[in-house]
Protein backbone atom coordinates (compact mmCIF):
# COMPACT_ATOMS: atom_id res chain seq x y z
CA UNK A 1 0.00 0.00 0.00
CA UNK A 2 1.44 3.41 -1.27
CA UNK A 3 2.31 6.11 1.34
CA UNK A 4 0.21 9.15 0.79
CA UNK A 5 1.30 12.54 1.33
CA UNK A 6 -0.82 16.12 0.96
CA UNK A 7 0.95 19.28 0.27
CA UNK A 8 0.22 22.46 -1.58
CA UNK A 9 1.45 24.84 -3.86
CA UNK A 10 3.66 27.49 -2.17
CA UNK A 11 3.97 30.79 -4.30
CA UNK A 12 5.60 33.06 -1.78
CA UNK A 13 9.74 31.75 -2.02
CA UNK A 14 12.59 32.87 0.16
CA UNK A 15 13.61 32.42 4.18
CA UNK A 16 10.91 34.49 5.43
CA UNK A 17 8.02 32.55 3.93
CA UNK A 18 9.40 29.75 4.74
CA UNK A 19 9.97 31.11 8.39
CA UNK A 20 6.04 31.94 8.47
CA UNK A 21 4.99 28.66 7.22
CA UNK A 22 6.73 26.89 10.14
CA UNK A 23 5.32 28.82 12.98
CA UNK A 24 2.08 27.68 11.51
CA UNK A 25 2.67 24.09 11.74
CA UNK A 26 3.87 23.50 8.47
CA UNK A 27 6.77 22.41 5.93
CA UNK A 28 8.33 24.10 3.47
CA UNK A 29 9.44 21.73 1.00
CA UNK A 30 10.21 21.17 -2.71
CA UNK A 31 9.51 18.34 -5.55
CA UNK A 32 11.49 18.39 -8.87
CA UNK A 33 12.51 15.67 -11.66
CA UNK A 34 11.34 13.56 -14.33
CA UNK A 35 11.64 16.78 -16.84
CA UNK A 36 9.07 18.90 -14.61
CA UNK A 37 9.72 21.93 -13.39
CA UNK A 38 10.07 22.31 -9.61
CA UNK A 39 7.76 22.98 -7.31
CA UNK A 40 7.65 24.70 -3.79
CA UNK A 41 5.26 23.27 -1.36
CA UNK A 42 3.92 23.78 1.97
CA UNK A 43 3.55 20.32 4.06
CA UNK A 44 1.37 19.82 7.72
CA UNK A 45 4.25 18.91 10.05
CA UNK A 46 2.01 16.82 12.12
CA UNK A 47 0.46 14.41 9.30
CA UNK A 48 4.18 14.78 7.54
CA UNK A 49 6.01 13.43 10.83
CA UNK A 50 3.20 10.95 11.81
CA UNK A 51 4.32 9.06 8.01
CA UNK A 52 8.37 10.66 8.50
CA UNK A 53 9.30 8.53 11.56
CA UNK A 54 8.19 4.83 9.73
CA UNK A 55 11.18 3.47 7.70
CA UNK A 56 9.16 2.96 5.23
CA UNK A 57 9.10 6.20 4.27
CA UNK A 58 12.73 6.68 3.36
CA UNK A 59 12.82 3.90 0.73
CA UNK A 60 9.49 3.42 -0.60
CA UNK A 61 7.44 5.16 -3.77
CA UNK A 62 5.39 7.76 -2.26
CA UNK A 63 2.23 9.45 -3.45
CA UNK A 64 2.40 12.68 -3.41
CA UNK A 65 -1.20 14.65 -3.82
CA UNK A 66 -0.83 18.48 -4.60
CA UNK A 67 -4.02 20.01 -4.68
CA UNK A 68 -5.39 16.71 -6.05
CA UNK A 69 -3.55 16.03 -8.33
CA UNK A 70 -1.35 12.78 -7.79
CA UNK A 71 2.46 11.96 -8.57
CA UNK A 72 4.49 9.43 -7.63
CA UNK A 73 8.02 10.49 -5.81
CA UNK A 74 10.46 9.66 -3.50
CA UNK A 75 11.93 11.15 -0.59
CA UNK A 76 15.60 12.59 -1.24
CA UNK A 77 16.54 15.53 1.22
CA UNK A 78 15.31 16.56 4.38
CA UNK A 79 16.61 19.08 7.37
CA UNK A 80 15.76 18.53 11.17
CA UNK A 81 16.06 21.39 13.32
CA UNK A 82 18.89 20.85 15.78
CA UNK A 83 17.44 20.66 19.42
CA UNK A 84 13.72 20.57 18.31
CA UNK A 85 13.39 17.55 16.26
CA UNK A 86 10.69 18.86 13.78
CA UNK A 87 11.29 18.94 9.94
CA UNK A 88 12.32 22.12 8.42
CA UNK A 89 12.98 20.85 4.93
CA UNK A 90 11.97 18.28 2.64
CA UNK A 91 12.56 17.66 -0.96
CA UNK A 92 11.00 14.74 -3.11
CA UNK A 93 12.31 13.63 -6.56
CA UNK A 94 9.48 12.68 -9.18
CA UNK A 95 10.00 9.04 -10.22
CA UNK A 96 9.67 7.70 -13.91
CA UNK A 97 7.71 3.67 -14.42
CA UNK A 98 10.59 3.57 -16.96
CA UNK A 99 13.32 4.78 -15.72
CA UNK A 100 15.74 2.78 -12.69
CA UNK A 101 16.49 4.35 -9.63
CA UNK A 102 18.94 4.55 -6.65
CA UNK A 103 17.58 4.06 -3.21
CA UNK A 104 19.10 3.55 -0.16
CA UNK A 105 17.18 0.66 1.23
CA UNK A 106 17.82 -0.74 5.09
CA UNK A 107 18.63 -3.84 6.12
CA UNK A 108 16.67 -6.31 8.53
CA UNK A 109 18.86 -9.02 9.45
CA UNK A 110 17.30 -12.82 10.98
CA UNK A 111 18.12 -15.69 12.63
CA UNK A 112 20.81 -14.31 14.93
CA UNK A 113 19.77 -15.98 17.81
CA UNK A 114 20.36 -19.58 15.94
CA UNK A 115 23.61 -18.59 14.14
CA UNK A 116 26.39 -21.57 15.54
CA UNK A 117 28.57 -18.13 16.76
CA UNK A 118 26.32 -16.52 18.82
CA UNK A 119 24.61 -19.53 20.03
CA UNK A 120 27.36 -22.03 20.28
CA UNK A 121 30.10 -19.45 20.59
CA UNK A 122 29.01 -17.00 22.62
CA UNK A 123 29.75 -13.79 19.94
CA UNK A 124 27.66 -11.49 19.18
CA UNK A 125 26.81 -9.97 15.46
CA UNK A 126 28.90 -6.71 14.48
CA UNK A 127 26.32 -4.62 11.78
CA UNK A 128 28.94 -3.65 9.63
CA UNK A 129 26.82 -1.93 6.92
CA UNK A 130 22.55 -1.02 8.12
CA UNK A 131 21.58 0.39 4.94
CA UNK A 132 22.84 -0.37 1.34
CA UNK A 133 21.82 1.27 -2.30
CA UNK A 134 20.11 -0.38 -4.52
CA UNK A 135 19.42 0.27 -8.52
CA UNK A 136 16.00 -0.73 -9.85
CA UNK A 137 12.73 0.04 -11.69
CA UNK A 138 10.07 1.90 -9.22
CA UNK A 139 7.71 -1.21 -9.29
CA UNK A 140 10.47 -3.36 -7.94
CA UNK A 141 11.73 -1.10 -4.86
CA UNK A 142 11.69 -3.19 -1.60
CA UNK A 143 11.41 -1.67 1.54
CA UNK A 144 14.11 -3.37 3.11
CA UNK A 145 16.49 -6.11 2.39
CA UNK A 146 16.61 -9.26 4.52
CA UNK A 147 20.25 -10.47 5.70
CA UNK A 148 20.18 -14.15 6.92
CA UNK A 149 22.79 -14.67 9.64
CA UNK A 150 21.37 -18.62 10.32
CA UNK A 151 24.92 -20.18 9.18
CA UNK A 152 27.60 -17.66 10.42
CA UNK A 153 30.08 -19.24 12.71
CA UNK A 154 32.49 -17.34 14.78
CA UNK A 155 34.76 -15.06 12.61
CA UNK A 156 32.32 -15.55 9.86
CA UNK A 157 30.61 -12.44 8.02
CA UNK A 158 28.20 -12.05 5.40
CA UNK A 159 28.91 -9.67 1.98
CA UNK A 160 26.74 -7.88 -0.35
CA UNK A 161 26.99 -11.00 -2.95
CA UNK A 162 25.52 -13.40 -0.39
CA UNK A 163 22.51 -11.43 0.24
CA UNK A 164 19.43 -12.20 -1.80
CA UNK A 165 17.60 -9.32 -3.58
CA UNK A 166 14.24 -9.66 -4.99
CA UNK A 167 14.29 -9.98 -8.82
CA UNK A 168 15.00 -6.72 -10.64
CA UNK A 169 17.02 -5.35 -8.10
CA UNK A 170 20.80 -5.16 -7.27
CA UNK A 171 23.18 -3.32 -5.26
CA UNK A 172 25.15 -0.58 -6.83
CA UNK A 173 28.47 -1.54 -4.42
CA UNK A 174 28.56 -4.98 -6.19
CA UNK A 175 28.01 -3.42 -9.58
CA UNK A 176 30.92 -0.94 -9.53
CA UNK A 177 33.37 -4.41 -8.57
CA UNK A 178 32.90 -3.84 -4.06
CA UNK A 179 31.61 -6.68 -2.28
CA UNK A 180 31.48 -5.07 1.01
CA UNK A 181 30.76 -7.12 4.32
CA UNK A 182 27.41 -6.52 5.78
CA UNK A 183 27.46 -8.20 9.12
CA UNK A 184 30.05 -10.83 11.26
CA UNK A 185 30.10 -12.47 13.97
CA UNK A 186 32.92 -11.18 16.10
CA UNK A 187 34.03 -12.54 20.28
CA UNK A 188 32.77 -11.14 23.25
CA UNK A 189 34.78 -11.45 26.41
CA UNK A 190 33.87 -14.31 27.83
CA UNK A 191 32.61 -16.55 24.58
CA UNK A 192 33.64 -20.19 24.75
CA UNK A 193 36.42 -19.26 21.81
CA UNK A 194 38.16 -17.25 24.11
CA UNK A 195 38.04 -19.52 27.15
CA UNK A 196 39.20 -22.54 24.85
CA UNK A 197 42.20 -19.53 24.49
CA UNK A 198 42.60 -18.67 27.71
CA UNK A 199 42.60 -22.60 29.52
CA UNK A 200 45.36 -22.94 26.16
CA UNK A 201 47.84 -20.22 27.47
CA UNK A 202 47.49 -21.30 31.43
CA UNK A 203 48.15 -24.72 30.98
CA UNK A 204 51.58 -25.87 32.33
CA UNK A 205 53.85 -27.00 29.42
CA UNK A 206 54.07 -30.94 28.31
CA UNK A 207 57.65 -32.02 30.49
CA UNK A 208 60.21 -32.92 27.86
CA UNK A 209 60.39 -36.17 27.15
CA UNK A 210 62.97 -38.42 28.78
CA UNK A 211 65.93 -39.01 26.51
Amino acid sequence: MSIEINAVKRDVKGTGASRRARRAGNVPGVVYGAGKEAVNLELNHKELFLQFRHEAFHASILSLIVDGKKESVLLRDFQMHPVRNTIQHIDFQRVSASEKIHVKVPFHFINAEIAPGVKLGGGIVAHILTEADVSCLPKDLPEFVEVDLADLKMGDSVHLSQVKLPKGVEFVQLAHGTDAAVAAIAKTRGSVSDAAEEEAAAAPEAPAAAE
